[in-house]
């Protein structure tokens, strides 16, 4: 619960880089996680779904 506040402004200032590309994407990269994250599902899928967004505008 602590990451999806922060998770869900990432998303949304990672679609600054929509048609542009480039130096908007410079500051955001990829969100990796290791086993001892202990991840819920939620998060989980905020995560997933911004390294998808991330893929897709920003060519990661």
């Amino acid at each position: 619960m602590k990451w999806t506040v922060p998770l869900i402004a990432l998303a949304m200032l990672t679609t600054s880089c929509a048609g542009t590309g480039g130096a908007a994407c410079e500051a955001w990269r990829p969100i990796l996680i290791v086993r001892e994250d202990g991840l819920t599902p939620g998060t989980a899928r905020q995560i997933l779904a911004h390294n998808r967004t991330g893929r897709r505008l920003c060519g990661w």
